[in-house]
C-alpha cells in the first residue's frame, strides 16, 4: 500500500563527495527510513584554485539530482528539505549550480552553515542512537568534519572544521601514493586544525564517542574485515593505517567493507580519525547510522508539530543586543497582519509570514552597534551569526528584509532582493516598511488601525485616525511612496 504524502518525509543532501537522498515514513514522532539512495559526485574534486565548479562536476550533479528528482514526485514539498554543505558553502560560482539545480527540484536548495550542519547530524545521531549519556559526536565528510558533544536531544558544542576526506586525498595523496610520510603529513595537519577545540571539549567531557557518516562507517567495516569487532579502536585504525601504508597505492587497497568508489579517499579519512582520536584521547568509538539526512527529516518534524529551534535563535538574539522588546513584538503584529490582508492578492507563500515576523521582531537589532545606519548594522549581524535552524539562504533573506526596512532604496536593491528570494521577497521587503512606519509612534495598533488592499501594481493603505497619533501614521506612511516607486508600486494612504 502506497503511502501517503503525510507519512512521508525526505531529505537530500548535496556533499562534497557524494550526494544522498534519504526518505522516511512517520510512526508517531519516529521516522523509519524507507528508501535512499547515494551518488558518488565528488563536487569537491571539481574546484579549482580559484574555487570555481568546474562544468563537468556541475553537469554530474544535475544528472544525479535528475535521478534523485523522480523518487521525490510522491513526496509533500512541506515535508523536503534539500540541503548543501562544505563545497557550496566554499565555491564563488556556487549560485549558478543552485539555480540550475533549483529547476530541477520540488524545493530550493539550502546552504547551510558549518554548525548548523553539526547540529543537524547530532539530531540525526541522537534519534537514530538514543542515549542519556553526555556524547562526542565525529563526522567526517569530504571537506568538512564536524565535532559535536551533546546529551540526549541537545547539542552543548558544535564545530565545522575545514578538514574532509577529499579535500586531504587532494592535499597530501593526491597521485594516488600512500606512505608514511603522506600519513604522517594528513595526520599533522588535521591535529594541527582541532587541538584548538580540544581544551574546551575536553573540559566539557563527554561519556562515550560516536561517528557517523561514509568515512568512519568505511573504517569500521574494514576492521570487522580485519576480525578487530565491530567497535573502532584507537589501536585497530593505527593497525589500518599500517595495512594502508603496505598497499602503497590506493589502486591495491583490498579490504573487506572498502567500496571502489571510496579508495581514493580512504586513507586520507584514516588519517583525519586517528588525529582526532589522538587529540581528544579516544580510545574507543561506535558507529552510528544515523547523520545529516536523518537530523534535517527529525528538524522537520519537530517544526510542524512542536517546537522550531529558529525561534529559539531570534530570541537569543534579541536577549544578546538588547532589542526593545514591545516595539519588536507591534512591528511584528502589524507585519502579520498586513501579510494576512494581502497574501491571496499577492500569492504569497504560507512560510513568508514567519519569514515576516522574524525580520520585524530583528529590524532594530543594528541600534546596539550604533543608531546611524543602524539597518545595515543589523542587516550585518543576521547575515553572519550563528543561528540554529536557519540555512544561509534564509540568513540572507532575513539580512535582506532587516537592511531594506527604512532609508533610501534604489534598482540595484531592489534586483539584489527579487535575486535572493524572487518578488516575494521584495512584497515581504515592503511589508515590513509599511509596519515598522505605522508604529513609529510606538504605541499600540489596534487590529482595525491599519488596513492594505492591493489592486495589480497599487497598494492602498486606509489608517483609522481617531485619535492625533494616528494622523502622524498617515504622514509617515505618505512618505515611503517615493521608495515604493523605486520597486514600482504605486502607494497611496488615507485616514478615515
Amino acid at each position: 500500500m502506497p503511502l501517503s504524502d503525510t507519512q512521508r518525509f525526505a531529505a537530500v543532501d548535496i556533499g562534497s563527495n557524494s550526494i544522498h537522498l534519504a526518505i522516511a515514513e512517520r510512526h508517531g514522532d519516529q521516522l523509519k527510513r524507507v528508501a535512499s539512495m547515494s551518488e558518488k559526485v565528488q563536487l569537491a574534486m571539481g574546484l579549482d584554485a580559484h574555487n570555481q565548479l568546474s562544468p563537468a562536476v556541475m553537469e554530474r550533479g544535475f544528472e544525479c539530482l535528475q535521478r534523485f528528482a523522480g523518487r521525490l514526485r510522491d513526496v509533500n514539498s512541506a515535508h523536503l528539505r534539500v540541503v548543501a554543505t562544505n563545497t557550496l558553502r566554499r565555491a564563488a560560482n556556487s549560485q549558478a549550480f543552485i539555480a540550475h539545480a533549483n529547476d530541477i527540484l520540488p524545493v530550493p536548495i539550502e546552504i547551510i552553515s558549518g554548525r548548523e550542519e553539526a547540529r543537524l547530524i547530532y539530531l540525526g545521531v541522537a534519534h537514530t542512537c538514543p542515549s542519556n549519556k553526555q556524547r562526542l559526536v565525529v563526522d567526517i565528510g569530504g571537506g568538512s568534519t564536524e565535532l559535536i558533544i551533546g546529551q540526549n536531544f541537545t547539542p552543548l558544542l558544535t564545530e565545522s572544521t575545514q578538514i574532509g576526506a577529499v579535500s586531504f586525498s587532494q592535499q597530501f595523496f593526491g597521485d594516488g601514493m600512500i606512505s608514511a610520510l603522506a600519513f604522517e603529513k594528513a595526520i599533522y595537519a588535521a591535529q594541527k586544525e582541532v587541538i584548538k577545540f580540544a581544551s574546551l571539549y575536553k573540559k566539557t567531557g563527554f561519556d562515550e564517542a560516536l561517528g557517523s557518516s561514509g568515512t568512519i562507517k568505511t573504517i569500521g567495516q574494514a576492521l570487522a574485515g580485519f576480525g578487530l569487532g565491530e567497535e573502532i579502536t584507537l589501536a585497530g585504525v593505527e593497525q589500518l593505517k599500517a595495512s594502508l601504508i603496505a598497499c602503497a597505492h590506493v589502486n591495491e587497497i583490498e579490504m573487506e567493507g572498502v567500496k571502489a568508489h571510496r579508495k581514493a579517499i580512504f586513507p586520507a579519512g584514516v588519517a583525519i580519525l586517528l588525529a582526532i582520536m589522538k587529540v581528544f584521547g579516544i580510545r574507543l568509538l561506535r558507529y552510528c547510522d544515523g547523520a545529516l539526512r536523518e537530523g534535517v527529516m527529525y528538524d522537520m518534524l519537530s517544526r510542524m508539530d512542536f517546537h522550531d529551534v529558529r525561534d529559539d535563535s531570534v530570541a537569543a538574539i534579541i536577549d544578546r543586543f538588547g532589542v526593545d522588546k514591545k516595539q519588536a513584538k507591534r512591528v511584528a503584529k502589524t507585519a502579520a497582519r498586513l501579510f494576512n490582508q494581502v497574501q491571496s492578492t499577492l500569492s504569497l507563500p504560507a512560510d513568508g509570514e514567519q519569514m515576516l515576523k522574524r525580520a520585524a521582531l530583528l529590524h532594530e537589532v543594528g541600534l546596539a552597534i550604533g543608531h546611524s545606519g543602524y539597518h545595515k548594522h543589523g542587516s550585518y549581524l543576521l547575515r553572519h551569526a550563528d543561528m540554529a535552524g536557519f540555512s544561509r539562504t534564509d540568513q540572507e533573506k532575513l539580512s535582506l528584509l532587516v537592511r531594506y526596512h527604512r532609508r533610501a532604496i534604489n534598482m540595484d536593491d531592489c534586483d539584489r532582493v527579487i535575486k535572493a528570494g524572487g518578488v516575494a521577497l521584495s512584497y515581504l521587503a515592503l511589508l515590513l516598511r509599511l509596519s515598522v512606519v505605522a508604529n513609529y509612534g510606538r504605541f499600540e495598533l489596534s487590529k482595525q488601525q491599519i488596513q492594505l488592499a492591493v489592486d495589480d501594481k497599487h497598494w492602498h493603505v486606509t489608517v483609522k485616525t481617531d485619535r492625533p497619533e494616528h494622523q502622524a501614521c498617515v504622514i509617515n506612511i505618505q512618505d515611503e511612496a517615493h521608495w515604493f516607486a523605486k520597486w514600482g508600486i504605486e502607494l497611496t494612504v488615507m485616514g478615515a
